[in-house]
């Protein structure tokens, strides 16, 4: 059972052929990447599911500019767009001006969510309206094939390389079914690992658990 790391700060892959497409994913993935006749579209997921890895994925397809406090660029331009987790800070006004520009110009939009909309009070009627009107799109919780995939993804991310299979079986037998607590317990077994200047082990995992 051998495993190493390197203690860099990496970011995450978020190329096409980093990203896994499984049961809990396949429609949403095949809805965005494959469909080109789409203007509106609402992509909701639990959190740390994957929605920001098919927002990059879209991007590049699609050449869109991601809103982040420059509606002055948008609105001066023609270019699709990325509205990634609406709901962190929103600015309801500026979003719906978005969405009205997008639906001038004929350009494509993608707003990302980790909630529904019916689970969100809007203040602004109006952009719960046009919102509304988006192709909703949904990703499912994880089955262990996308489990056992996305830990591989993270221990990847972080450099720590895992030989010894039945640890993803170990791990999964004893962790909520969530993309989110996967990716908590990835981060913590990557901080004991460079403080213990050990490798990983299914001990050492218990300590976690």
């Amino acid at each position: 059972m051998e495993q190493s790391f390197f203690n860099y700060n990496l970011r995450p892959n978020f190329s096409i052929s980093d990203y896994f497409v499984g049961t809990s994913n396949i429609e949403a993935y095949n809805l965005l990447i494959n469909t080109q006749n789409i203007n509106n579209l609402f992509l909701v997921g639990p959190s740390k599911s994957g929605k920001t890895h098919l927002a990059f994925i879209w991007q590049k397809k699609f050449n869109a500019i991601i809103y982040d406090n420059n509606i002055k660029q948008i609105l001066e331009n023609t270019s699709n767009v990325i509205v990634d987790n609406i709901f962190d800070n929103i600015n309801e006004e500026e979003i719906f001006h978005i969405i009205n520009h997008c639906s001038s110009v004929n350009s494509k939009i993608l707003v990302t969510s980790n909630i529904k909309l019916n689970e969100y009070t809007f203040q602004l009627k109006d952009l719960s309206s046009r919102l509304k009107t988006f192709i909703n799109i949904n990703i499912d919780l994880p089955n262990d094939e996308l489990l056992i995939n996305l830990m591989t993804k993270l221990f990847h991310d972080k450099q720590i390389i895992v030989k010894n299979p039945e640890i993803f079986h170990y791990i999964i037998k004893r962790v909520h079914r969530s993309y989110d607590k996967i990716f908590h317990l990835i981060d913590k077994i990557d901080n004991l690992l460079m403080k213990k200047n050990k490798q990983l082990t299914i001990p050492i995992i218990k300590e976690l658990i």
